[in-house]
């Protein structure tokens, strides 16, 4: 039996979320369909992040076993063969027993898009969110390091999290210009269900003057989501990776360049 690593690419708004669904809709499903075409056997997997509805993923961590002896080809290739246009796997890996792309990760990075413009752009829909309010940097990013540490992020929590505690910890919100685009970069060892939609809707509030700067960091010490804004588009939101102990050799995220290292990585 073989444990193998998966990297994969999505777009999410293809999909009902990561996870696997009655509807045979989620990415989960498919993946695990096209692996037991290739495997010949059923296969079970698991993500280093589950992503919701209309979430996408530019490098996300998949790990499965298998008694399958196949090249590298087939679970690359030979598996997008069986998959939708929509998801393909990008790289694989053998890593050993002990690795876990959910419990071993120690970082995971997200990256949300934003599209600043008083009229929507019809070519960005379901790729960045949306704001037609005057957006100032300056104050996202003041805002932004009232969030950063290890904290009760309560208040940034879905009602519908399962995770067993809301303490999490974020190393970095970065903020990234690039014409009327945003690139607003999370680093942090885990995030609750819909904590980043939350948190990038209270940033906007005091970005565009709807509410002071300190505010974000009383939503956070209230640990009370209804003191938070609504839970912002999915649309802009990428799963960029994570990173695991360094003997698995497994592919992480690059060197912050910007808002164009979200169109790199698509390369």
């Amino acid at each position: 039996m073989a444990r193998l690593a998966l990297i994969l690419a999505y777009d999410g708004s293809a999909f009902d979320g990561w996870q696997t669904q009655p509807s045979g809709r989620g990415v989960q499903d498919h993946l695990e369909r096209a692996l037991a075409a290739i495997a010949g056997h059923p296969v079970a997997t698991i993500c280093a992040g589950r992503t919701d509805a209309g979430v996408h993923a530019l490098r996300q961590v998949v790990h499965f076993d298998s008694e399958a002896q196949r090249p590298a080809s087939a679970w690359i290739r030979g598996v997008n063969a069986h998959l939708p246009a929509q998801v393909a796997v990008r790289e694989v890996r053998q890593v050993d027993e002990g690795f876990h792309a959910r419990y071993g990760a120690t970082h995971r990075r997200y990256r949300y898009l934003l599209h600043l413009s008083p009229v929507r752009h019809p070519l960005l829909a379901g790729r960045a969110g949306w704001t037609f309010r005057h957006v100032d940097p300056s104050r996202l990013r003041e805002a932004a390091t009232l969030l950063a540490g290890e904290h009760d992020f309560s208040a940034f929590r879905s009602s519908e999290c399962q995770a067993a505690s809301p303490v999490r910890r974020i190393d970095a919100i970065d903020v990234a210009e690039q014409g009327p685009l945003l690139l607003l970069t999370f680093v942090g060892n885990a995030f609750l269900h819909h904590m980043i939609r939350n948190i990038v809707g209270t940033l906007l509030m005091a970005a565009d003057g709807r509410r002071p700067v300190d505010w974000v960091g009383e939503v956070l010490a209230s640990r009370d989501r209804r003191f938070a804004a609504p839970t912002f588009s999915p649309d802009g939101l990428y799963l960029d990776g994570a990173r695991y102990d360094p003997r698995f050799d497994l592919p992480s995220w690059g060197a912050d360049d910007g808002a164009s290292n979200l169109l790199a990585a698509l390369r």
